[in-house]
């Protein structure tokens, strides 16, 4: 019984590895207790294994043994998000393949996890897209990334069209790979590059947006009010507001909004907490619908 415990499984298998090795003991006690699994992969989380000790003993024997306690075949060790184009910096400790696909809620998201992010946190939002789209809509992404909110959009709603900003292009390989898989791609066109030049190409085609961008999405703010049709739509907004206060951010974003597009009134549609982002921030979401002023 106690041999399903992988944390147990863990301390068991490293421990021998340490013994074998000749190293000292007490670096148990510094074992993760945290750690993501999918597929056939664990991702360690940020510092794990790390220090002098631990790199005199890092190599296949190591990584083999963590691989076995967890019951995986490659194992990851998570790093920062780096760059504008928020990048993963994932370290492939075991394995030779970082092509990994992930399946959710009925959607396949195929992409190269040392490479691209993919936040398990945000299974219900995800999810959420999928259930909003109306029949016949036209949606503008425009921070579509591999497709997080684009494919359970086109696999589960009924909207008419997907227009999908990204200038990541290990991003948008994903993103291929996900429409052809999920046998979506004829409902999808992707904008390559900075959307800030490529969205400009959408002008009052859009009834729905996506700004699904952490930690804000106020640099397509404008664009969106420039994406939106005349008659209006819905806007999903993403965003970090103080967990002790949604409201301040909310209406400071409906603010926002009113001073870019005086011509729509704007209430709010929902409010969705997703998950903690930082000590004190949590990641909202805010739906704003925008209609015409009479």
């Amino acid at each position: 019984m106690h041999r399903e415990d992988p944390h147990r499984r863990l301390r068991e298998a490293v421990g021998s590895v340490i013994e074998q090795a000749g190293a000292d003991s007490s670096l148990l006690e510094a074992l993760p207790k945290r750690w993501e699994k999918f597929a056939d992969v664990a991702l360690l989380q940020r510092g794990a294994f790390s220090g002098s000790e631990w790199e005199a003993l890092a190599g296949e024997a190591l990584w083999g043994a963590v691989a076995d306690a967890l019951k995986v075949e490659r194992v990851g060790r998570i790093g920062e998000i780096v760059g504008e184009r928020r990048e993963s910096s994932v370290e492939l400790l075991l394995g030779e393949d970082d092509f990994v696909v992930r399946r959710e809620n009925g959607v396949d998201y195929g992409y190269r996890f040392t490479q691209c992010m993919f936040s398990a946190g945000n299974v219900n939002e995800r999810r959420r897209m999928g259930e909003v789209g109306r029949a016949g809509e036209t949606v503008v992404d425009l921070f579509c990334g591999i497709g997080y909110y684009t494919l359970p959009m086109l696999v589960h709603s009924q909207v008419e069209h997907v227009h999908s900003c990204e200038w990541n292009p290990n991003a948008i390989e994903a993103l291929k790979w996900g429409l052809e898989h999920n046998g979506v791609s004829d409902k999808c066109t992707i904008h390559t590059g900075d959307n800030r030049i490529t969205a400009q190409e959408l002008t009052t085609i859009a009834d729905r947006i996506v700004l699904g961008l952490l930690p804000t999405a106020e640099g397509g703010y404008d664009l969106a009010v420039n994406c939106l049709k005349e008659s209006g739509g819905i806007l999903h907004i993403h965003g970090v507001a103080p967990a002790s206060d949604h409201d301040s951010w909310v209406e400071e974003t409906i603010q926002k909004f009113e001073k870019l597009a005086p011509q729509f009134s704007i209430t709010e549609a929902a409010r969705v907490r997703i998950k903690s982002y930082a000590p004190h921030w949590d990641h909202l979401v805010l739906d704003l619908e925008l209609r015409p002023r009479a």
